[in-house]
């Protein structure tokens, strides 16, 4: 698995975590308990500081940096997806940060507020508590709505218990040259093979 110190500086991984062994994480990287760092991701703690805090997740191909003396920050159960990059910025506790998606310096996604996917948030930007941004720069669009709110928690629930299924049962495989019969599929919880005709 690729983990790199610089200068000393060693990332650390809670126990409870899993980083996927291709994501690379170098130097000043914390990633706190059930945290989830997918495939792909890179986070570069080579000049500030990157902090996961417990319940959050980066998905793949993400990228985490951040200039000298800053910290960038994904707040509790905060949730990234996938192709985003976050430089120099803060994700709020339970906030949402949509696929290929960019925040940059000093910007601030509040508390529970959603960016949608492929925005571009610029720096020193705030986007509000349990509101929406979207766009190219990014907008606030309106205040997100319980359904909304309940979707992404739903949404990051599934990341943590992909968390744990992943350090439970996620190994390298080779390929099968043909599908077997009633090959499983994931239905929630385990997968389970599938039923004749379903």
């Amino acid at each position: 698995m690729p983990f790199y110190a610089i200068d000393g500086i060693v990332p650390v991984v809670h126990p409870s975590a899993y980083v996927h062994p291709t994501a690379v994480l170098i130097g000043d990287v914390i990633v706190g308990p059930n945290c989830y760092v997918g495939p792909g991701a890179s986070l570069r703690g080579d000049f500030g500081r990157l902090v996961l805090e417990e319940g959050a997740n980066i998905q793949d191909n993400c990228t985490m940096h951040g200039f000298p003396g800053t910290d960038t920050v994904i707040e509790v159960d905060g949730h990234v997806g996938h192709g985003a990059v976050l430089h120099g910025c803060r994700v709020g506790r339970g906030a949402l940060v949509g696929m290929n998606s960019v925040v940059m310096d000093g910007a601030v996604v509040g508390e529970r507020a959603m960016v949608a996917a492929c925005a571009f948030v610029k720096a020193g930007q705030e986007v509000p508590a349990r509101s929406l941004a979207a766009g190219i720069p990014a907008k606030i669009l309106r205040e997100l709505t319980e359904q909304e709110i309940a979707w992404k928690e739903a949404g990051t629930r599934d990341y943590q218990n992909l968390t744990l299924r992943s350090a439970r049962s996620m190994v390298e495989v080779r390929p099968l040259t043909e599908m077997e019969d009633g090959r499983p599929r994931y239905s929630g919880g385990e997968a389970k093979p599938k039923k004749a005709g379903g």
